[in-house]
């Protein structure tokens, strides 16, 4: 049996779709009820050693839950669920033999990386969500290292992953330009690294065939656009217009963000635009990935994946539909 920890959110229901099609025992452990897959959902949490005897009779764990969020109060809870998980579910696995973890990890340990970093790039996180994505990756390798032999660990260090009903930033950008309240910022030259859902979520069943060892990869889907060229096609999918629409220069953009600043201050509440944002948006995140050398192909295509989201957010009437709410 495969047993999924946190398999209720975004990802994780669209990984136990692929697992019910070709007929995989899965359960679920999650905070919240899955929608889907109700009948194989347990309600509980990564952090409690009784919760995770629920999952005892599985092959393999898949560890999906984590704290991420900028707006994660206290912070101590980035320790709490992603370090302290982490140790949960290895002390869970040592009790029941199991000897496979799937573990999902992020390019954010990389922090603000050269372009094409790697899975062999330094660890530079910023935020509390690197490190602790950082740090449990270390707890989820000294559990490997105590049975090499027999023991398979694999972390995937997914870039920003979008799709259907999620609403994380890529659903925000693809919103403002549905919604016609877009402005482009800069030469849109930089390039940013994106992963389809159904993607990563293909890659992590794929990986439940790797052998015993230590296995790490970045996932990303190529080529990864330019801003240019990603604006171009979201406004030749909703409009049948391949461009980017108004232009503006960079340190106008800085500006305009930091006025935002200031009025957001004034209200007390956050706006879309910011100075970070804007700056965030003109930045490169590019990564390399490894991925291609265990053989996996992406059954779906970046721009098709970006032109299904579009369809199902913005073109069909998907209202009522339940959304998945992520950074």
């Amino acid at each position: 049996m495969i047993g999924v920890i946190g398999g209720a959110g975004f990802l994780g229901t669209r990984l136990c779709r692929r697992f019910e099609v070709c007929n995989k025992e899965f359960a679920i452990l999650d905070l919240v009820c899955s929608d889907e897959f109700g009948d194989r959902d347990i309600q509980g949490d990564v952090c409690s050693a009784l919760d995770l005897e629920t999952m005892s009779r599985s092959d393999v764990l898949i560890n999906l839950a984590a704290v991420h969020r900028d707006d994660v109060r206290p912070l101590s809870l980035y320790d709490d669920v992603n370090v302290g998980g982490a140790r949960s579910l290895c002390d869970a696995a040592r009790k029941h033999n199991i000897t496979k973890i799937v573990f999902t990890s992020s390019v954010a340990i990389y922090g603000f990386a050269a372009p094409d970093t790697d899975e062999s790039g330094a660890v530079d996180y910023f935020n509390d969500y690197g490190r602790t994505k950082f740090l449990a990756e270390e707890v989820y390798k000294e559990w490997q290292r105590e049975d090499p032999e027999n023991r398979t660990l694999v972390i995937v260090r997914p870039t920003v992953i979008f799709g259907e009903a999620n609403r994380g930033n890529v659903y925000n950008l693809l919103k403002q330009i549905a919604l016609g309240r877009f402005l482009m910022f800069g030469d849109g030259a930089n390039k940013k690294s994106m992963a389809y859902v159904e993607n990563v979520a293909a890659f992590l069943e794929y990986s439940l065939s790797f052998k015993p060892g230590l296995h790490i990869y970045n996932y990303i889907d190529k080529p990864d656009f330019d801003m240019s060229t990603l604006i171009s096609k979201i406004r030749e999918t909703l409009f049948g217009r391949a461009n980017v629409g108004v232009r503006l220069p960079a340190f106008l953009g800085i500006g305009i963000g930091y006025v935002a600043d200031i009025a957001a201050m004034v209200i007390r509440r956050p706006l879309p635009v910011s100075s970070i944002r804007v700056k965030k948006f003109m930045a490169t995140t590019q990564f390399g990935s490894s991925v291609d050398e265990t053989g996996f192909v992406a059954p779906v295509s970046l721009e098709e994946g970006l032109a299904r989201t579009l369809k199902y957010e913005f073109i069909e009437n998907n209202v009522g539909k339940r959304t998945f709410d992520t950074e």
